[in-house]
């Protein structure tokens, strides 16, 4: 008994705690979010502000190019072009402008990323996102690179354009300022979903766009921020080939860049079977 005492005495002086006696099993550990990774990276990671930066330097530089040397036509496709026959939309008497998608293109969303993450699982997306459009859009930081670059764009003469999937106009103002990346004016400066009655769709408002400036660069960190085209249905190896066609792939940091987003959107899809070839899979001997 004696001993039972000096050993129960002990470990609590040590700051053990043992349950005599007790044989079950530990909790399992909670399970990771599966979204946790994509934002670890986005978010937190040297090697997005890296990729980040580097997508704004290019661009400035193709930008400064082509505003020396005016091109004949804009970035931005005519209607009716397809994918193999791209053809752009003029660019003769217009001023020159680069086109931006906002959301994980201009601007990080961290408020809501992280509400998204440790928020009730229960909520339903609609009426979270239209809180946070309409909220003051502090909870946000600029792309890193993207704060320069703007300033670098409108100083060579630049106008600076946001084309964004977000309803409500204001909010999406006040997000882009608090960000440092503004004036954003709405139907000038900054076209939202409800100006055109296309959805999701920014082929219209690009149009639009196009009708006034010379669209010299886009940017966007989804494929359909360069053209409705890439929307359409497809396999995860339909649209990589869409991206990799013959006259599409020299737009890629030649008037059209991505910025990096592994946390939402259409670029996150496909199965192990989908994204490996058959004929590019590999096991070591006897496994």
């Amino acid at each position: 008994m004696r001993l039972a005492l000096t050993l129960a005495a002990a470990l609590s002086l040590s700051g053990c705690v043992v349950a005599v006696g007790n044989t079950s099993p530990a909790p399992p550990a909670p399970a990771a979010n599966p979204k946790l990774a994509g934002m670890q990276y986005l978010y937190g990671s040297a090697e997005a502000d890296a990729i980040s930066r580097q997508a704004w330097s290019a661009l400035v530089t193709y930008a400064a190019d082509q505003v020396r040397r005016p091109p004949r036509d804009s970035v931005v496709l005519q209607e009716g072009a397809t994918l193999d026959d791209p053809r752009f939309l003029s660019c003769a008497g217009k001023r020159p402008a680069a086109v931006f998608d906002v959301d994980e293109t201009v601007l990080l969303n961290l408020g809501f990323e992280q509400d998204d993450l440790t928020g009730r699982a229960d909520r339903a997306f609609p009426g979270r996102w239209s809180a946070w459009e309409k909220s003051d859009g502090r909870a946000v930081l600029p792309t890193p690179g993207a704060t320069a670059a703007m300033a670098d764009l409108r100083a060579m003469g630049v106008t600076v354009i946001f084309n964004t999937n977000r309803d409500d106009a204001a909010g999406a103002a006040r997000a882009i300022d608090a960000a440092g990346l503004g004036p954003a004016v709405h139907g000038d400066t900054l076209f939202v979903r409800t100006d055109t009655d296309t959805g999701d769709g920014k082929d219209a408002r690009r149009r639009r766009i196009a009708d006034r400036y010379c669209v010299i660069a886009m940017g966007g960190d989804q494929l359909g921020d360069f053209s409705d085209l890439f929307n359409e249905a497809g396999s995860v190896a339909q649209r990589r080939a869409r991206a990799d066609a013959p006259r599409i792939a020299a737009l890629w940091g030649r008037g059209w860049f991505v910025f990096p987003n592994p946390v939402y959107g259409k670029a996150l899809k496909g199965s192990a079977d989908d994204i490996f070839p058959a004929d590019r899979r590999w096991h070591p001997i006897g496994e």
